[in-house]
């Protein structure tokens, strides 16, 4: 039974979806003004692992993740590239969309985009000006907080600790609200900026009510999951529930969840584009193979924050190499197996019992942490069976794909190479210069290969060669 840590609750709580084998999940996207950092794309990484851990268990998917397309950040940034709004939206949701495939993230179901949904979203606040739960004031919308009486919930905090806070800010904003509490669902538009027609005159729609009505729209009143950062747990998601549970009068997400942060530095301070502290993924991919950066951010359990360092992902490429290794070796075995052994029941049994383990491990709370060392204990079942003087195809080829299976859980696929003929050729010859014994000459080769970043290993069964 998979367990969740439900941030509503701040306990464990077992799964159980609205409707059998199917799960409605809400992430929130990001708001495509720029690249997007490694913070971001540690969150996109954490649930897109955990949905396809739903999916390794059984379950159908229905996954949607926004783009904020209409916000202040949107704005400045048209000003300064001198290009309209929607503009740097298409720009920046190309670039999330090549940058997130280099990490092998799964596309949403439903990529929805506010600007698609302006009159889905006047509707929604209308019913809340109906209800009571809003009211417009010179041209902008505000929401209620105090109406709502179990605001706070989410982040648990007391409507009077929220009230001190919201007391102390000031601008022209917080003259014209009835309570420092109220937040905005509708914006009257500035000179020159982008809008929208309303019964409130020219605007544009407030973040948080964004995902309420895309959320909604899509997957209905009650969702099973809604994830995000823990930077949005407020006042974005406790501000959705407010909206969302006045509107419906239900219960708009049964577990919540929010991963870690991404830290920098001797501090360990947090990575955000605010503080100047950032690294791109566009920037990144680029750099270091794309899967090495995927492996570093799933295989942390996706509450736990993650230190980013040269160190730390030159860890993750050294695991994710005696991963493939691992791989590799058993798939060099594939050329001399038998059909079959005595003991593979045996040994098809020890697989199968590891695969239990994984999913023991990955049901508490998706702990990928745990998870990947049931996958590190695969690799060396692996490389110990492949040493073996006989092997039985059917082992081999059920060990590599179950290793593929649970590999898969993290977004990491190893892919099969076609064997370079000249390399092939390469090995026949210093295989023939040791036999002549002119080790000169098949140090020579040797030293060769490795200058193109080809390694070779001796092994009993013979010579294979790797990637460097």
């Amino acid at each position: 039974m998979i367990k969740i840590y439900n941030t509503l609750s701040r306990t464990k709580e077992e799964f159980h979806p609205l409707k059998e084998g199917k799960v409605k999940m809400y992430v929130c996207g990001p708001t495509v003004y720029n690249y997007i950092h490694i913070g971001n794309g540690r969150s996109t990484v954490s649930f897109d692992t955990v949905r396809r851990y739903l999916e390794f268990r059984g379950y159908e998917v229905n996954y949607v993740s926004n783009f904020t397309d209409v916000d202040d950040k949107i704005i400045r940034a048209a000003k300064e590239l001198k290009i309209t709004a929607p503009e740097v939206a298409d720009r920046f949701i190309e670039a999330f969309t090549e940058d997130t495939q280099a990490l092998n993230v799964k596309p949403a179901c439903a990529h929805p985009r506010v600007m698609d949904h302006i009159d889905d979203i006047i509707d929604f606040i209308q019913v809340l000006m109906d209800k009571g739960y809003a009211y417009e004031a010179k041209g902008d919308v505000y929401y209620r907080t105090r109406k709502f009486e179990t605001y706070g919930k989410l982040s648990d905090q007391s409507i009077d600790e929220l009230e001190v806070g919201a007391s102390q800010r000031t601008g022209e904003e917080q003259q014209i609200k009835e309570d420092p509490l109220d937040f905005a669902l509708w914006k009257s538009a500035k000179p020159e900026e982008i809008s929208w027609e309303s019964p409130w005159g020219h605007g544009r729609p407030g973040w948080h009510i964004e995902c309420s009505v895309m959320a909604t729209k899509l997957l209905g009143d009650t969702i099973d999951i809604h994830g995000g950062g823990q930077d949005l747990e407020f006042p974005h998601h406790e501000n959705e529930i407010a909206q969302s549970e006045a509107k419906t009068g239900k219960t708009f997400a049964n577990y919540w969840m929010h991963n870690g942060y991404v830290t920098i530095g001797d501090d360990d301070e947090k990575m955000s584009k605010s503080l100047g502290n950032f690294v791109t993924v566009h920037d990144m991919v680029q750099q270091i193979d794309p899967q090495v950066l995927r492996f570093f951010m799933a295989t942390t359990q996706y509450r736990r924050p993650i230190r980013y360092s040269e160190t730390t992902l030159k860890e993750a490429a050294t695991n994710l190499q005696r991963l493939r290794t691992a791989y590799e070796n058993a798939g060099f075995r594939l050329a001399d197996a038998q059909e079959s052994l005595a003991e593979d029941t045996e040994k098809v049994t020890e697989i199968e019992a590891l695969v239990i383990r994984f999913t023991e491990e990955m049901d508490d709370d998706f702990n990928t942490a745990n998870g990947i060392t049931v996958v590190y204990e695969l690799a060396k079942w692996l490389n110990m069976y492949s040493e073996q003087a006989a092997v039985s195809q059917v082992v081999l080829e059920k060990a590599r794909a179950t290793f593929t299976q649970l590999l898969d859980v993290f977004g990491i696929v190893f892919q099969e190479e076609l064997v370079d003929a000249d390399i092939e050729a390469f090995i026949e010859e210093r295989n023939q210069a040791r036999k002549d014994r002119n080790f000169s000459r098949s140090d020579e080769i040797r030293d060769l290969l490795k200058e193109q970043g080809i390694i070779l290993e001796d092994t009993p069964q013979g010579t294979r060669w790797r990637k460097e």
